[in-house]
């Protein structure tokens, strides 16, 4: 994992750490979510760095500063729940897996320190966390998705009041389409898509044990900015290849479509929740189910690196308290 603290002090700093972050860089969320919805073709306009500056000085000139964390509060609230049972059972399962392999491969005399996971296990660990964390949390991350797309369909219609009551209004429009288990539209591809932090979580363990290796003080933990970095580029590598996954749930949870397999092909031939490809344009294939892509790289690598800064930086002042107890 990230440490080898108890696994309730993991998962209080890790959702700590991801609702820090999710606070810091929740505008650029809301911009991804808007190109991830467009058609390929507008996204294409408001891809890159400059495209999203504009977007945010768009929603600012609109509706004022404010409106750049609609649905903030039910996002880190999601988020708090993710990464809390995240963090929580992927150290407890990691904890399991370490000590079970050395009740079975050890003899009680022996003093040999337990074999660390292998890459494949720390992702199969990570999944299984991933699935169960998101469980939790994924009727709040629809919520904010719908706030987040029913204030962009307002600036599309040229409306100026919102569609739904906030928060409240949101809850009982999935419940009015599609009861109870509305809020868990689209958990299919949300379930895979928890390969994401398994996949990020596995790189930033590969990244510790070089970084181990190449240390004198074998085994111990980066530092701020080095784990800033490892979880950055661990997150941009992860998000590069499985960014297709993330494309189709937000599609699928915006929309009325009923398939992973519909919105992928929309995405293919550049379709958007308002604007269809213009007869004789050319279709954008494979670059389509990557539009926003450049967005959520960004986000990812602040994201992920703030989190696992102030992640590192709350189990260190835990174990500073904890010492200074103890000497008491």
């Amino acid at each position: 994992m990230t440490s080898t603290l108890p696994p309730l002090v993991q998962a209080f700093s890790g959702a700590i750490g991801s609702a820090s972050a999710n606070a810091l860089i929740y505008p650029l969320d809301l911009v991804t979510t808007r190109l991830q919805l467009d058609s390929r073709e507008r996204a294409k306009k408001s891809s890159g760095l400059h495209g999203t500056v504009r977007i945010l000085r768009g929603i600012i000139k609109k509706h004022g500063f404010r409106d750049l964390y609609t649905g903030l509060g039910t996002d880190t609230g999601a988020t708090l729940l993710s990464n809390f049972f995240y963090f929580y059972f992927y150290a407890g399962l990691r904890y399991l897996l370490i000590w079970r392999q050395l009740s079975l491969n050890l003899k009680p005399s022996s003093t040999v320190r337990p074999r660390k996971p292998s890459i494949a296990e720390e992702i199969l660990l990570g999944f299984i966390a991933g699935v169960a964390s998101r469980a939790v949390s994924t009727p709040l991350n629809l919520v904010t998705l719908r706030l987040q797309v029913e204030r962009d369909n307002d600036d599309e219609e040229g409306q100026s009041e919102e569609s739904a009551s906030g928060v409240a209004g949101v809850v009982q429009k999935i419940y009015d389409e599609q009861g109870i288990l509305g809020f868990w539209r689209g958990f299919k591809t949300t379930a895979l898509l928890s390969l994401n932090p398994a996949l990020t979580l596995a790189l930033f363990q590969a990244f510790r044990r070089v970084l181990a290796r190449s240390s004198a003080a074998t085994g111990a933990d980066p530092k701020p900015s080095q784990a800033f970095l490892g979880a950055a580029v661990s997150n941009s590598i992860a998000a590069g290849i499985l960014y297709p996954l993330m494309l189709a749930k937000t599609r699928l949870q915006a929309s009325s479509a009923t398939s992973m397999r519909e919105v992928l092909r929309d995405a293919y031939s550049g379709k958007g929740r308002s604007v269809k490809p213009q007869s004789g344009m050319e279709k954008p294939g494979i670059p389509g189910l990557y539009q926003g892509l450049e967005t959520q790289i960004i986000k990812g690598f602040l994201s992920q690196g703030v989190t696992f800064l102030v992640k590192g930086r709350v189990e260190q002042l835990i174990v500073a308290a904890y010492s200074r107890r103890q000497r008491v």
